[in-house]
C-alpha cells in the first residue's frame, strides 16, 4: 500500500512540475516568476489543511482521551507548520519582483504569520513537556484556538483593504484553462504528499509511545 501510494505521490509530483513549467503558459505581466503561485497557493492549501487536522486531532483526544488522536493532531501540527513556512519564503519571492520588497505589513500575511507563531508555540510546547497528560490537554486547546485564526486569514482581503490578491483572481483574471489544470493538479499533488507525510510521521510518534510505553513497564 505505501509503495503504490509512494509510486501515485512521485507521479503526481512530476505531473505537477511538468503542467507548471512546460504546459502552463508564461503569464503576460509577471512572466515567469508567476509560476511561483502555483507552489504558493499549494503549500497554503496544505498549511489550512494540515492544522485542520490538528483542530479535529485536538477536539478528539479532549474528548476521547486517546494517545491516538494526539499523536494524529501533533503529527499534523509539524507539517503544517513545514508549508506554511514554505507558503512565507514562497510568497516572499514572489512579492520581492511584483511588489518591489520581500514583504509588506498586509492583513493576510500578517495573520498567516500569526498563524505560523501559534502552531510553532504548539510544536515548542509539546516538545518541552513531552509524555504529559496535562501538557497534551494544553496543547490541544491551543491546537483549537490557533484554527480559528485560519478564517481571519482566508477572509482578511475580503474584511480589510489589501495588496494581496484572493483566489477570486481565478475568476476576474481570466487564468487560462492551462492554468487553472496547472494549479489543480499542483493542489493535488501536494495534498498527497501531505497525507503520505502525515502517514508517516504518524507511524514514527506512534513507535516512539510504545516504546516509551514498554520503558515504564520495565521500570515497573
Amino acid at each position: 500500500m505505501k509503495i503504490f501510494f509512494g509510486i501515485i505521490l512521485i507521479l503526481s509530483l512530476l505531473a505537477s512540475i511538468i503542467t507548471v513549467f512546460l504546459v502552463a503558459p508564461v503569464e503576460e505581466t509577471m512572466g515567469v516568476v508567476q509560476k511561483i503561485f502555483y507552489f504558493h497557493v499549494a503549500t497554503a492549501w496544505v498549511g489550512f489543511l494540515a492544522f485542520f487536522v490538528v483542530f479535529i486531532g485536538s477536539i478528539g483526544y479532549l474528548i476521547k482521551k486517546s494517545k491516538q488522536w494526539n499523536i494524529v493532531a501533533y503529527s499534523s501540527a509539524g507539517i503544517g507548520v513545514l508549508f506554511t513556512t514554505l507558503c512565507l519564503i514562497s510568497g516572499s519571492l514572489w512579492a520581492k519582483p511584483a511588489w518591489g520588497v520581500w514583504w509588506v505589513w498586509d492583513a493576510r500575511l500578517i495573520s498567516t504569520l500569526v498563524l505560523w507563531f501559534m502552531y510553532v508555540a504548539y510544536l515548542i510546547l509539546r516538545f518541552e513537556t513531552e509524555g504529559s497528560e496535562r501538557s497534551a490537554v494544553f496543547c490541544a486547546i491551543l491546537g483549537i484556538i490557533g484554527f480559528v485564526d485560519i478564517p481571519i486569514v482566508f477572509m482578511s482581503v475580503r474584511w480589510w483593504r489589501t495588496v494581496h490578491c484572493d483566489l477570486i483572481v481565478v475568476e476576474r483574471t481570466g487564468l487560462t484553462p492551462l492554468m487553472l489544470l496547472a494549479l489543480l493538479i499542483s493542489v493535488f499533488s501536494f495534498t498527497l504528499l501531505y497525507f503520505y507525510l502525515l502517514m508517516m510521521k504518524y507511524e514514527i510518534e506512534k513507535t516512539k509511545d510504545e516504546i516509551a510505553s514498554l520503558k515504564e513497564k520495565l521500570r515497573e
